[in-house]
């Protein structure tokens, strides 16, 4: 007997799944608008970062478009033939779910290199931290030094199996649901807040300090998720 139990469906696609029926009933999106963030967390008993996934997950689709500043609006209805090609569309995990694992385990790693960290190990992460100033300053955006920053940390750890699974974790953004989220609510400016933060992550590790180091990872990696979730952008 096969005791393996089914993969639950992504909540943000469960969520999706309320609204695909809601959408085109009589009433609901009044003029083509849908309505606010809140309202649709309000009347499905769910939170609004979550519902800010769900209707990326709907822009992908091609069901609504979202207009910074406007609202969402509702698309024309997809052909069969178009639902079942966005049927077979990996959308990849949740925002929420990759920031927050990232937040365990990143937190823990740094925590466990902040204490025996060698000299080598501390200069070439203020070289990567240096990198993504001098983009941040010229208006770019330091995704490359980013990533390079939380692996050299894991690295730091002398554990392959580690480093490589921070990597897979924030390649994650790259997959259709986060890439499109991040594009929309996740402005140039905020980097250099981001910026800040990586310095206080930097600073612990070379104090040798694990718990400064833990608190400044889980920190940076928590307020990053928020100030995506937390941009307004119509109620």
């Amino acid at each position: 007997m096969n005791t393996r139990s089914t993969p639950s469906r992504r909540l943000y696609l469960q969520i999706a799944d309320q609204l695909r029926t809601l959408i085109y009933e009589p009433d609901f999106a009044v003029n083509g608008r849908l309505p606010s963030e809140r309202t649709l967390a309000e009347q499905l008993g769910v939170s609004r970062p979550s519902i800010r996934e769900a209707l990326v997950a709907l822009q992908l689709e091609g069901r609504v478009e979202i207009r910074m500043g406007s609202g969402v609006y509702l698309c024309g209805v997809p052909s069969s033939s178009e639902e079942a090609a966005q049927d077979n569309v990996e959308m990849g995990d949740s925002l929420i779910d990759i920031m927050g694992a990232r937040a365990i385990l990143e937190g823990a790693i740094a925590a466990s290199v902040a204490s025996l960290a060698k000299p080598k190990d501390v200069k070439a992460l203020r070289a990567i931290y240096q990198t993504m100033e001098r983009e941040c300053q010229a208006g770019e955006l330091p995704i490359a030094a980013d990533r390079a920053f939380h692996v050299r940390i894991a690295q730091m750890s002398n554990n392959e199996v580690l480093a490589r699974t921070v990597g897979t974790l924030y390649d994650e953004r790259q997959s259709p649901m986060p890439s499109k989220l991040l594009g929309l609510y996740d402005p140039v400016d905020t980097w250099f807040v981001a910026l800040n933060e990586h310095r206080e992550i930097l600073e612990a590790i070379e104090a040798r300090d694990p718990i400064q180091a833990q608190a400044a990872m889980q920190r940076h990696l928590k307020t990053a998720l928020k100030r995506t979730m937390a941009r307004r952008d119509h109620g």
